[in-house]
Formats: structure tokens, sequence, C-alpha cells
């Protein structure tokens, strides 16, 4: 649980301190946001606390002073939190909130490189798609990283597990979130316009349902995978074999990107038939991803198609392909 600073506690004496709020997006309200249930929750106890602790008299003058200029730090910092429109410096400010609250979850599913890759991913996603946008990536990771967590114990005994107990690194982090990346840099600079800024909002989305739906359709194949198939040639191989598939993956893989694409949707990042785009893209994707890895990966002359290279080309296909249904099927049959 974290410790509640003396500073803030002096804060509340000379001011005020207004609940927090997050920028509003469709979908979800700010005030029922959770981030904001807890100021307001801390604000009712702490008042009373801060108002018996500093009615004494014998505070010194620095201290005094000293809270004035932690006020003002802090007034400052709310003012980015609070920012309406997105910016880099309440993106950093947001960013930096979160991953400070919630580090004792990101070291249990990241290295150290590979928090300071995260971090780089959700100021960019936050500048580009505010707290909705964040919260869908911050999803995923808890997805992904709870999959990769399922019976490791066995993983590590056949081999197949993830290095350092599925602590992923910075590559990973990258060759994951590529696609989304791009797409968040192309809203953020308004390429091609708003008639393109759905387009990269719904490849954005799409680039993680593919990843979530891979990370756990692999996790859970190999936990749980009772016959694993090659995904050319549907001959029977070991758990872990690049390009295998099983049923049970498959089908965690596909939940796992429905309930990514209903958050999405929920968020108001998309709409109900993009969602269902992205879960189809997601599918299509991962089968091409399949059959890459077993074609290809390992093999001579390939030995720069590495997981990370990989996963690039997985999520890439699973933007590339929710974004031409959307030009080619939805405009046509949803009105």
């Amino acid at each position: 649980m974290a410790t509640i600073s003396p500073a803030i506690l002096l804060l509340n004496s000379s001011r005020s301190v207004s609940p927090l709020r997050f920028p509003t997006f469709s979908g979800f309200s700010s005030s029922s946001s959770p981030f904001a249930r807890s100021c307001r929750f801390g604000r009712r106890y702490l008042e009373p606390l801060s108002s018996g602790m500093l009615s004494s008299g014998s505070r010194a003058d620095g201290v005094t002073a000293a809270a004035a200029s932690v006020e003002g730090v802090m007034t400052e910092a709310m003012k980015l939190i609070q920012s309406a429109s997105p910016t880099w410096k309440s993106a950093v400010a947001n960013n930096l909130l979160i991953f400070v609250l919630g580090s004792p979850l990101l070291v249990t599913g990241l290295s150290a490189s590979g928090v300071a890759a995260a971090f780089l991913l959700g100021t960019l996603t936050w500048r580009a798609y505010g707290s909705a946008g964040f919260l869908l990536v911050a999803a995923y990771f808890v997805i992904g990283t709870a999959a990769t967590k399922v019976k490791m114990s066995q993983k590590e005994a056949q081999g197949v597990a993830e290095k350092r107990k599925g602590r992923r690194g910075p590559r990973s982090v990258i060759g994951s979130s590529a696609a989304g990346c791009v797409c968040a840099f192309l809203s953020i600079y308004q390429v091609g316009g708003a008639a393109f800024s759905q387009l990269f909002r719904l490849g954005f989305v799409s680039s993680f349902c593919t990843k979530v739906s891979d990370t756990v359709s692999s996790e859970i194949g190999k936990a749980y995978g009772k016959t694993t198939y090659l995904a050319t040639t549907f001959k029977i191989v070991p758990r872990g074999t690049e390009g295998a598939m099983s049923i049970e993956g498959t089908l965690a893989g596909l939940l796992a990107s429905f309930f990514l694409a209903s958050v999405g949707c929920f968020l108001g990042q998309i709409t109900p038939p993009e969602a269902a785009v992205c879960v189809l893209a997601s599918q299509i994707a991962n089968l091409g991803e399949s059959i890459i890895g077993a074609s290809f990966q390992d093999k001579e002359g390939f030995k720069w198609l590495n997981n990370d290279v990989v996963n690039v080309i997985n999520i890439s296909l699973g933007s590339i392909v929710a974004i031409l249904m959307q030009q080619f099927i939805l405009q046509n049959w949803v009105k």
C-alpha cells in the first residue's frame, strides 16, 4: 500500500485540493474512473487528519515555505494531468504517475530496460489517444503477463517458457508495439487529415488485439494444449515448436482478442462493427504468423527472422488487415 507523504498532508492545510479529473473521452466517464474515486476517497479522509496535525501552531516558518513550494509543484502537475487535450507534457506527467503507482506490477512482467521502453510506449499512447488508449495498452499488458505466468514451472521444465520467468525486455516491447506506435505517430501529426484519423485508431487497437491473441494462444497452448499441430502441414509436433498451434491455445487467443476489442469499444476507441473486424483480423494475422514461423523461422538463410521480427510482422499484418476490412467491407455493408 502506498504511504502518505507528509508534504501532501501539509498541502491540504493551506488550500483544498480539488479532486483529480482525468481527460474525458467518448464511452468512458472520468467521474467513474477508479483514479478519480481514489482521489476523492483520499481527500475525504486526509483533510480532517491534516487539520488536526497542523492546528498546533508549532510549525516552523521553514516548513511552511517548503509546503508552499511543494504545493506549487503539485498544482502545476495537476494542471498537466487535468489537461483536457493530451499534450506531450500531460502525457509524461500522467504516465509517470501511473508507472510509479503500478511499478510492483510492471516489474513482474518487464525487465528494467523493458520498463523504460514501456514508459516511452505509454507516453506516446497517451499523447495520441489519451487515457482511453493508455488503458487499452494496460489491459493488454495485464492479460499478456498473466498468461505468461500460467504454469511457469511446467513450461520451464519442458524448456518452452519465456526467458527471465516471462519478464520481457525492450526488444520484446518494441516488437509487440511497433505497429501501434506507427499508428499513434500518424494520429498525433494528423497524417492524411481527419479522414484517416479513425483508420489509424482502428489499426492501433487491432495491433494490440492481434498481439494479445498471439501471446495468450501461445502461452495457454504451451500450458494446456494436448495436441499441437504445425500450421503448414497439420503434423503433430512438440509444444513450443515454431509455427505450432493447438485447439486450446487458439480458443484462448480468440477469447483474449474478443475481450480486448470489447475494451476498446467500451472506451470509445472503436465501434462494435470495428471491434468484430479487430477480432477477425487478429486471427488472420496469427494464422499468417504461424505459417511464417513454420516455413522460415530458424531455417537456413532466415536466421534474422527471430521472434521479435515475427512479432512486428504479426501485429503489422493485424493492423493492415483491419484497415482494409474497414475500407472494403464495413463501408459497403454497414451504414
